[in-house]
């Protein structure tokens, strides 16, 4: 007699990941939503390893567009020196 095969149960997927945020002000505000999920205590381990790495990744993509900005500041600092010093130079 054949007996049916059990049916493989269903895993839980994790929830979907968002779009990644296109700029620092969005990808701030979701590491916020990120801490505020972990810090309730209601995800469950995949969820939480999702949303740290998720999280990870965000933190890297704001530190990044600081360090852009840093450095363009540092470049508008020294090219006001060089203006100034060439400015002196000349008188």
């Amino acid at each position: 007699m054949n007996e049916p095969q059990p049916q493989p149960q269903a895993r839980p997927q994790p929830e979907p990941t968002p779009p990644k945020p296109q700029s620092y002000e969005s990808a701030a505000a979701r590491v916020e939503e990120i801490i505020r999920r972990l810090d309730s205590g209601e995800a469950s381990l995949n969820e939480t390893l999702e949303l740290v790495r998720e999280g990870k990744t965000l933190i890297e993509l704001c530190a990044g567009e600081l360090e852009a900005v840093g450095n363009a500041l540092e470049e508008l600092r020294l090219d006001e020196l060089v203006s100034r010093l060439e400015g002196e130079a000349a008188t």
